[in-house]
């Protein structure tokens, strides 16, 4: 009887996760404020190719259902074994899937920033770089890794760096930043249970500094991964299907 009870409120639990997701819709706040039909350019500024799928799926269809205008930086092809110009190709499919134009996808191929966990990236180079696109494109808004990087990745936490040297040495003033909260392992692969979690963390903090969005089109966010066929091994299926970030993005501001 005691199991068929947990097992009873594990199910009712999941069932209320799924319709929190993918049937409620609750008035979003992220970048609509101030001025809601107001619309932003925002850069999402990653490390390798299948980062913005893996990791930034809510983010980037919150922006575009929303006709926020998104560009990519990638700051490596992920060349670490060998298939660097597949995973680029792999990026651009992706992007289609995540109905992101392919003219505002940048991936680089830098001697200095090649992929791997020995490789330290410049943090100087990367603001440069970043100072570079955000002119070019007029950006209003940086999305990127918290200096944890979600998985330890090295170079995931480089990027993030190179986004505050950049705030710190040349931002314009005018520009806001948000990083993806890293969480723990068991929160982390928790998949749409995740949502309780993320929401009270949210309210935990000052209003306006972290933001839960939720996922409105998994089903994309699933075929944009499937487009990094080299990286689609049973484990990254695994990490997908469980991921809560494949579900669940919070950002919190950089200060």
């Amino acid at each position: 009887m005691g199991w068929m009870l947990i097992i009873l409120s594990i199910f009712v639990v999941w069932v209320a996760s799924v319709w929190k997701i993918f049937f409620s819709r609750s008035k979003p706040t992220f970048l609509n404020e101030g001025s809601p039909l107001l619309k932003k350019n925002v850069l999402l500024v990653v490390a390798h190719p299948d980062d913005e799928s893996m990791f930034f799926s809510p983010t980037i269809n919150y922006l575009t259902s929303r006709g926020h205008t998104v560009y990519i930086l990638c700051m490596s092809t992920g060349n670490s074994d060998g298939m660097g110009s597949i995973r680029k190709d792999e990026l651009y499919r992706a992007c289609v899937a995540h109905k992101v134009q392919l003219d505002r996808v940048k991936v680089l191929d830098d001697p200095d920033l090649q992929d791997g966990f020995g490789q330290v990236w410049n943090h100087g180079l990367l603001a440069n770089i970043i100072e570079e696109e955000v002119y070019g494109h007029v950006i209003d808004v940086i999305v990127t890794f918290d200096s944890y990087g979600v998985s330890g990745h090295c170079n995931h936490g480089d990027v993030h760096y190179g986004v505050r040297k950049f705030l710190h040495d040349s931002s314009p003033g005018n520009i806001e930043a948000w990083e993806l909260v890293s969480i723990n392992i068991l929160r982390k692969y928790s998949g749409v249970f995740d949502i309780w979690m993320a929401n009270l963390d949210v309210m935990r903090h000052p209003r306006g500094r972290r933001h839960c969005l939720l996922n409105e089109h998994p089903r994309k966010s699933f075929l944009a991964m499937a487009q990094h066929s080299s990286q689609w091994v049973w484990f990254r299926k695994l990490f997908v299907s469980f991921s809560s970030y494949t579900y669940i993005n919070t950002l919190r501001k950089i200060e």
